[in-house]
C-alpha cells in the first residue's frame, strides 16, 4: 500500500509550493538568457534574414533593386565557377580538418607518454600559438615563406633540391595545397589542446587496467585514449571543417583566388561578386548557400559522432 500524506498525495511527491518555486527559478534562468538572445538577434539573426531578403533581388548596391526571386540561387547553383569554389573547399577540408586531427592524435599519444619530458608546457604553447595570431599576420608571414626568394625555396636549394623550388602561391597546381598547409599549421594547435584536455578527463584506472593486461603504448592508445576522445574529436572536426568551408582571409591575403581561379573558395566568391562585380544579390545568395552547406555538414558530423549514441 502506498504511503500518503495528510492531503492524500504520495509521499515524496512535489508539493504545489515546490512546483511554484521551481517554475519561478526556471523563469529567472530564462531572464538571464535574454541579453544573449538580444545580441544574437541583432548581430546574427537579423543580418542573416536581411541577407536572405537581398538575395532575392538583382542589386548592385547603389541603384534600385529588381526582384528576381530564386533566380540568384538557380544561377549560382548552375555556375561552374561556384562549383569549382566548393570543390576547392572540399580539398581545404582535408588540410584544415583531416590532417590536423590525425597529427594532433599522434602528438597526443606521444605526449601522454612523455609527461617527464622537460619544456612540455612550452611545446604546447608553441603548437597553439597560431590560434591566437591574427590570420592576416599568418597569411603575410607564409606569403613571404612561399615567395620565389623565400625561406622555403632557399632551404630546398641548400639541400640540393633546386628543381623542386617554385613560386608556390603562383603555381596553378601547388597554390591550393600551399594554402591548405597554412590551415594545417593553424588548426593543429586547436585540435591538440582539445585532445589533451580530453585525455585529462579519462579515468586513470582505465590506463592501469590496460597496462595490467599487457597493453603496449599503441594498443593502449587505441583501446583507451581514442575511445575516450570521441566527444573531443567530434568538436574538433566540427570546428575545423567549418574553418575550411568558410576560409576567406588566408585566400584573400595570400592569393586573392589566384593564380587564375585555382584557389577560389565560396567565401572569396562572395567578396568578388559583391565588391568586384557589384552583384550584391548574387553574393548574398552564395553566402546563404554556404551557410546552408555548413549547417548540413555540422549536423551530419554530430549525427555520426559515436559518442552521442546511447
Amino acid at each position: 500500500m502506498t504511503t500518503t500524506t495528510a492531503v492524500g498525495a504520495p509521499k515524496g511527491a512535489p508539493t504545489a509550493k515546490k512546483k511554484k518555486s521551481r517554475d519561478r527559478s526556471e523563469r529567472a534562468a530564462y531572464l538571464y538568457l535574454i541579453p544573449a538572445y538580444v545580441v544574437f538577434g541583432i548581430f546574427l539573426l537579423y543580418p542573416l534574414l536581411h541577407g536572405v531578403w537581398i538575395s532575392l533581388y538583382d542589386w548592385d548596391g547603389l541603384t534600385p533593386a529588381t526582384w528576381v526571386g530564386v533566380g540568384n540561387y538557380t544561377s549560382a547553383i548552375g555556375d561552374p565557377m561556384l562549383r569549382k569554389a566548393f570543390t576547392h573547399s572540399a580539398v581545404l577540408i582535408v588540410f584544415y580538418a583531416v590532417i590536423p586531427i590525425l597529427l594532433a592524435l599522434l602528438l597526443t599519444g606521444v605526449m601522454t607518454h612523455a609527461t617527464k619530458l622537460k619544456r612540455l608546457s612550452f611545446f604546447r604553447v608553441v603548437i597553439f600559438l597560431p590560434q591566437v595570431v591574427a590570420s592576416v599576420v599568418v597569411a603575410t608571414t607564409w606569403t613571404a615563406i612561399y615567395a620565389p626568394d623565400g625561406v622555403l625555396n632557399k632551404a630546398l636549394s641548400l639541400v640540393g633540391l633546386d628543381a623542386v623550388a617554385r613560386p608556390w602561391l603562383g603555381d596553378f597546381s601547388w597554390a591550393l595545397p600551399a594554402v591548405g598547409l597554412i590551415g594545417t599549421w593553424i588548426e593543429i594547435g586547436l585540435c591538440l589542446v582539445l585532445f589533451l584536455a580530453g585525455v585529462s578527463q579519462i579515468e586513470p584506472e582505465l590506463y592501469e587496467a590496460a597496462r595490467l593486461d599487457g597493453a603496449g603504448a599503441i594498443r593502449e592508445f587505441f583501446a583507451v585514449t581514442l575511445p575516450g576522445l570521441r566527444p573531443q574529436i567530434a568538436v574538433a572536426m566540427t570546428l575545423t571543417v567549418v574553418a575550411g568551408l568558410k576560409s576567406f582571409d588566408l585566400i584573400f591575403v595570400a592569393t586573392r583566388g589566384g593564380p587564375g581561379t585555382s584557389t577560389t573558395v565560396p567565401g572569396f566568391e562572395v567578396y568578388h561578386r559583391a565588391f568586384d562585380l557589384n552583384q550584391v544579390g548574387s553574393a548574398c545568395a552564395v553566402g546563404i548557400l554556404l551557410t546552408v552547406v555548413i549547417l548540413i555538414v555540422t549536423t551530419l558530423i554530430q549525427r555520426i559522432d559515436p559518442g552521442e549514441r546511447a
